[in-house]
């Protein structure tokens, strides 16, 4: 958003605030799954100890019934190693799926509390939207809509917020225009993309005079 003197619409702000997470953020899978809490993973861990314990349990427990466990091809069921094995394929794979949207749930509990977002809120978003495509739809919504990080002041590195127009430690500018056609501009750029106007540092980083 460039400090035209305007306020923005609400649909300008946000592909703004989309523009700046892609030229500010280099998400890495390994860095952004780790933020997902450690006891969730505990809890999705032993939850598929326990399913798996019992789905064999039972399953064995059909190893003296004449016609076996009823679930499996007439092949498995006189074969309590392979229908066992059979078993835990079945329960390996449903529980995929739910750790995967429990995982979901998590990342964007936590995801959403560090960029300043209400959390709650989006977590049940994506909970309600679950049943559909299992809960790929409202997790995609999210990654498009979110809120940039924090992130460095270009002069001083201060931490500023991506809502922030003026860095609160040393007044640069973090939106700047260019001076000739008012439009946004990078705060690396020598020439106006728009225009070409020759820019200059302290154009782009002091306020502008009232």
């Amino acid at each position: 958003m460039s400090y035209t003197g305007q306020t923005p619409s609400a649909w300008d702000e946000r592909m703004r605030m989309i523009r700046l997470r892609r030229k500010k953020e280099r998400p890495k899978f390994w860095t952004e799954f780790m933020i997902i809490p450690k006891w969730l993973m505990g809890l999705v861990a032993a939850l598929y100890v326990i399913a798996l314990g019992i789905a064999i349990s039972v399953n064995l427990s059909f190893r003296h019934n004449p016609y076996g466990n009823e679930m499996f091809p007439w092949e498995l069921r006189n074969n309590p190693a392979l229908a066992s094995l059979a078993m835990a394929g079945v329960v390996t794979g449903v529980s995929l799926v739910l750790a995967l949207m429990l995982f979901m749930l998590g990342y964007v509990n936590q995801d959403a509390k560090r960029r300043g977002m209400n959390s709650t809120l989006w977590t049940l978003l994506v909970l309600i939207l679950s049943p559909v495509q299992g809960g790929i739809i409202g997790f995609i919504i999210y990654l498009l809509v979110r809120d940039p990080l924090p992130y460095p002041c270009p002069r001083c590195a201060a931490p500023v917020g991506p809502r922030f127009n003026f860095c609160p430690s040393c007044k640069c500018n973090l939106h700047p225009s260019c001076p000739n056609c008012k439009k946004e501009i990078a705060e690396t750029d020598k020439f106006c993309p728009y225009c070409a106007s020759d820019l200059k540092t302290p154009e782009l980083t002091e306020s502008p005079v009232s």
